[in-house]
């Protein structure tokens, strides 16, 4: 690896915002010794899905680029779009009510923070 980074103080907070779910928030840290990029990925998973869906849907990147030894904040909004699929039968897209986790980390398989929240 080229250098190393830890990606720590991860919370979801709720959020009243009209189109905006809830909000994702991590610090990426750079812990080698040389300065280097990090891809910071956001995967949501419907626990309570009525269809099939992938256990992991990407939802959202952010690449940070840091010196050695420098932090930075990510942040991510979940929208209510993120959260819908293609329903056949009503030929529309949907969202179901349900709980959700939000996982964060750097891969798929590489997940740091697992949040869980419901859609109302």
């Amino acid at each position: 690896a080229y250098t190393t980074f830890e990606l720590t103080n991860g919370k979801l907070s709720m959020s009243r915002a009209k189109d905006i779910v809830a909000r994702v928030s991590l610090t990426v840290t750079n812990t080698g010794e040389r300065a280097g990029s990090e891809v910071v990925q956001l995967y949501l998973h419907d626990v309570d899905a009525s269809v099939f869906r992938p256990d992991k849907e990407l939802k959202g990147f952010k690449k940070v680029y840091l010196e050695p030894g420098k932090s930075t904040k990510v942040e991510f909004e979940i929208k209510e779009e993120h959260l819908q699929f293609f329903d056949v039968e009503s030929n529309s897209w949907v969202a179901e009510k349900g709980k959700f986790d939000a996982l964060v980390g750097t891969s798929s398989r590489d997940i740091k923070f697992n949040f869980r929240f419901e859609l109302k």
